[in-house]
């Protein structure tokens, strides 16, 4: 991945992403610019979905005892 696109934070990444979808959508870059930002395109989606899955694996869930009082954490379970 470039080392440019591997700085960018999720939300910067995104952003650019969306720019770029809407370039191509309007049909006025040319066909090598299109295939340049399809390129690019394509590393940022890959950075967006590593960035996502990162935090998606930090996230706890706090487990809590009968009274309520928290106990301890556990991974996070998307599907509970």
């Amino acid at each position: 991945m470039d080392e440019t696109i591997s700085q960018l934070s999720f939300e910067e990444a995104l952003k650019r992403l969306e720019a770029i979808v809407h370039q191509l959508e309007s049909g006025d870059a040319s066909l090598e610019d299109s295939i340049n930002l399809y390129t690019e395109g394509q590393k940022l989606k890959a950075l967006c979905a590593w960035k996502l899955a990162d935090a998606t694996a930090r996230i706890e869930a706090i487990t809590t005892d009968a009274s309520g009082a928290a106990v301890g954490t556990t991974a996070f379970d998307a599907g509970r």
